[in-house]
């Protein structure tokens, strides 16, 4: 008989799994969680210093992460945010192009240095991901990368800071980067707030 955890079981693996989150910084350099929020932040705040735009991008449940995370960038931080899973346009795309080229596509007509990417994948193997995290690098754009599964996945070698929560469950991935994600936005509107 297969047992099951408990909610508090469950719980406490979430809380252990985003307590020991790893971020590392472009050319692999670790640093500490707190390092690595203030540099997710740090390029948030260019971009909207810049009146620059951040897209964020996911497939499945990341998906609705990203959609998420782009309501509180809006509502909370005023930031020019933006999902692009507009189901005609990314359908579009995807039947013109591939899949894998989708997201790539609409970066390439959308984006302009100086905007930001953050770009989410619980296994860090999605090829439309990963690609549009290089056509972002290729444009000039910023690239926050959030993913789990393997340590050595490619997308967690592609972003200016990259987060890799060492699980393979993803109920437990997708809700650590929701968590660590509303953790950022929430200090960025606390920034905006101390702005004004």
């Amino acid at each position: 008989m297969m047992t099951h955890p408990t909610l508090a079981e469950h719980g406490a693996a979430l809380a252990a799994l985003v307590a020991n989150a790893s971020w590392t910084l472009k050319e692999a350099a670790s640093v500490d969680p707190e390092e690595g929020v203030a540099a997710s932040l740090e390029l948030l705040s260019k971009v909207a210093g810049a009146s620059r735009r951040v897209y964020v991008i996911g497939n499945g449940g990341s998906s609705a992460v990203a959609s998420h995370v782009v309501n509180d960038l809006v509502n909370m931080t005023r930031t020019r945010a933006h999902t692009l899973s507009d189901p005609a346009l990314l359908s579009c795309m995807t039947n013109d192009f591939g899949h894998d080229a989708a997201y790539s596509r609409i970066l390439e007509v959308w984006c302009e240095p100086g905007d930001l990417l953050v770009a989410i994948s619980s296994s860090g193997r999605s090829a439309n991901i990963c690609n549009a995290a290089i056509t972002a690098r290729r444009l000039g754009v910023g690239v926050i990368t959030l993913s789990g599964f393997t340590a050595g996945n490619p997308l967690r070698q592609l972003g200016d800071v990259n987060l890799w929560l060492d699980s393979s469950n993803y109920g437990l991935v997708e809700t650590g980067h929701a968590f660590i994600l509303h953790h950022v936005t929430d200090r960025r509107a606390q920034q905006v707030k101390a702005d004004t």
